[in-house]
């Protein structure tokens, strides 16, 4: 009898979560193998293969006609993204001018495949050869041709980080016509003196910006390798409105400009031609050169570390310019020297006319008329009310021969077309001077406020340029200018101005031949010629030199200067209009003289060229009843006609030191004054 053989026990059945995990490893050793074998086809092919799937994907995507006309590869090589196309070609919507927004001859490209998904598009190298971009803005700035979007807004451009590019013969044509700008340019290759640069790309081309052409011709200068991001040097020039641009410094990559630094130079013949470009308007000036550093960051522009000149003056400091909704311009300058001549253009002149022909050849240039100095340069309102700007500038000294001047701070503000220069200080000749200027574009015509306030100043130095002796003059003066005008132009609303002008002189000494003449009393002013002291202080109890304006035309009101010999009157005024003079002054003696002439001098002709009467028709008619009663008495009698009895009021000087008007003079014993007239011009401004 057989004996049954046992079998051998089951296998035991491995645990669920033990196949789970076979399974998945075996899909997972699937999916690699495929995705290998997937990778393999297309290395081993280049890719070619998905050229038409590229071109109608591609179309599809971007709602534009993307066509390759011959060789075509898409793979990883390995892990990088290695695109080929040649005469590859993108069509630009129909609104566009150019039917085709890029098209190359060959271009071939690594790109970093996260980048596509996350963040910034990233290409390690580019090769373009026979490159054609037209980018356009439509006309209301909504659309445009590179923002692939079958609807919405277009998107500012953004170029992607390129580490290494070789580009050769590729053109860029750009149109914005909202700045307008229009840009025609070359890129090509160049040969890079410095043996440790192994590429170099230059650009060259011109174009036009608003109104104004200009050239522009730049050098990007990257090492050979690059796949941490290579470090480019940038080389850039460019020429418009008579100046030259240099921008230099090095790019963490070949198109990054956010947050680098860069240094920036500019030369030309007139600043206020290059501001224009951008629409901002400063004063003319004469020939410039400045550099700085300059940091871009969003839409907005720092210029830090300004240095340079303007004609034969120096400026240093910085600004920013930002463009987020409305062009505003911030500046923080400082000048050591300021040259007189440049600072003609601040009043409208031309700083080269005034130093090669005098300041009435620059008015004229302005449109003012013959024997004008008031420049008839007109505000530039337009383009006052397109930007905004804030401006602090400290000036140290000014360079001039006749006013000494010094420690000018400047505050300006420009807002939506209304100028306000406010505070603006200096010292003049160890005076001070505050002043407010508002320029109201926003009314038409504009409204102008001028108010200045000069304090009590020595007339020594003030005037030293014009005569007047600083040793043995102790006299000081202070005044005030308010007035308010309607114009475009400083003449305009200076011609059309109505306010006050009073200038107030306390006691003190005056030592100066001309005041001496000024008062006409002739037995003392020969008496001392003799004698050998032709010299002598004259000694000024108070005075007043005070003006009414209505509607352009000052008349005195008063002119009033007691003295301890004689009290001075004027009578007359002026036009800004016309810029007429027509004064006249007269001195009565408080003591009896037996020479005295106790005739006015006149001061008339116009700014410009005044004019000074010193032998007035009234001295040559008292000279012809000297000379009758010398024939017809005696010649002692003729004398009779000199004689000057002393019999002037002396000024009360409470009311000429508070700058009272002519109807609140006084004399010393209280009675009011009959001969400061009442405010009104003698006649007519010519």
């Amino acid at each position: 009898m057989d004996t049954p053989v046992a079998s051998d026990p089951p296998a035991p059945t491995p645990p669920a979560h033990r196949r789970r995990w076979r399974i998945l490893r075996n899909v997972l050793i699937v999916v690699i193998a495929a995705i290998f074998a997937v990778w393999l086809v297309v290395f081993i092919t280049k890719g070619r293969f998905l050229k038409h799937p590229f071109e109608s994907i591609a179309s599809s995507l971007s709602d534009r006609e993307v066509r390759v006309g011959g060789d075509f590869q898409l793979y990883f090589a390995p892990l990088r993204i290695k695109f080929l196309a040649e005469r590859l070609a993108v069509s630009n919507p129909q609104w566009a001018r150019g039917s085709t927004l890029f098209a190359a001859r060959r271009i071939e490209a690594r790109i970093a495949p996260l980048s596509l998904l996350f963040g910034r598009r990233h290409v390690y190298s580019l090769d373009l050869d026979q490159g054609v971009a037209n980018l356009e803005w439509d006309e209301g700035h909504k659309r445009n041709t590179w923002t692939f979007a079958k609807s919405g807004e277009g998107k500012p451009f953004a170029m992607p980080r390129i580490d290494r590019a070789e580009v050769t013969g590729t053109r860029i044509h750009y149109i914005d016509p909202q700045m307008p700008l229009l840009a025609n340019l070359t890129i090509d290759p160049i040969a890079a003196t410095d043996t440790r640069i192994g590429k170099a790309v230059g650009l060259t081309g011109d174009g036009t910006f608003r109104t104004t052409r200009f050239r522009l011709s730049a050098r990007l200068l990257s090492p050979d390798a690059s796949i941490s991001g290579a470090e480019n040097r940038l080389q850039a020039r460019a020429w418009a409105a008579n100046s030259v641009i240099d921008v230099s410094g090095t790019l963490p990559g070949l198109t990054e400009f956010e947050g680098v630094p860069l240094k920036v130079a500019a030369q030309g013949r007139d600043l206020s031609d290059l501001m224009a470009v951008i629409d901002v308007a400063i004063p003319r000036t004469r020939r410039y050169a400045l550099k700085a550093q300059l940091v871009k960051e969003a839409q907005t522009y720092r210029f830090t570390g300004m240095t340079g000149t303007f004609g034969q003056s120096d400026l240093s400091g910085g600004f920013t310019v930002s463009n987020a909704q409305r062009l505003r311009i911030d500046a923080s300058l400082v000048t050591r020297r300021l040259d007189i001549v440049d600072a003609a253009p601040f009043i409208g002149y031309n700083p080269d006319l005034v130093a090669s022909r005098g300041a009435v050849a620059a008015a004229a240039a302005t449109g003012a008329g013959p024997r004008r100095i008031l420049p008839e340069a007109a505000l530039p309102v337009a383009m006052m009310q397109r930007f905004d700007a804030g401006l602090d500038w400290k000036i140290a000294v000014v360079r001039s021969k006749n006013v000494p001047v010094s420690n000018i701070a400047l505050k300006l503000s420009l807002d939506k077309g209304r100028l306000e220069l406010s505070p603006l200080t200096f010292s003049m000749a160890r005076g001070d001077v505050a002043s407010d200027l508002i320029f109201d574009t926003r009314q038409r015509p504009s409204a102008i406020r001028y108010d200045i306030r000069l304090a009590s100043t020595p007339m020594g130095r003030l005037l030293a340029g014009y005569g007047l002796a600083d040793s043995g003059t102790t006299g000081t003066i202070r005044g005030r200018i308010e007035l308010n005008g309607r114009g475009d132009t400083i003449h305009d609303s200076l011609a059309t101005s109505s306010g006050r002008i009073a200038f107030v002189m306390p006691q003190g000494t005056l030592w100066t031949q001309n005041a001496q003449l000024a008062e006409l009393d002739l037995g003392t002013f020969i008496s001392k010629m003799f004698q050998g002291k032709l010299k002598k202080p004259i000694e000024v109890n108070c005075g007043l030199l005070a003006f009414t304006v209505r509607g352009g035309t000052a008349a005195a009101d008063p002119i009033l200067i007691d003295t301890s010999k004689n009290v001075v009157t004027g009578r007359g005024g002026f036009s800004f209009g016309t810029e007429a003079l027509d004064l006249a002054f007269r001195a009565d003696g408080k003591k009896f003289s037996l020479f005295s002439g106790q005739s006015p001098v006149g001061l008339g002709g116009h700014f410009a060229a005044p004019r000074l009467q010193v032998i007035s028709p009234q001295l040559v008619g008292r000279a012809g009843v000297g000379l009758g009663l010398a024939v017809v008495a005696t010649p002692i009698a003729g004398l009779l006609a000199f004689v000057d009895p002393g019999d002037a009021k002396s000024a009360a000087c409470g009311p000429v030191l508070a700058g009272a008007r002519a109807g609140a003079q006084r004399t010393t014993g209280g009675k009011p004054r009959d001969d400061v007239g009442n405010g009104s011009p003698k006649k007519n401004q010519r």
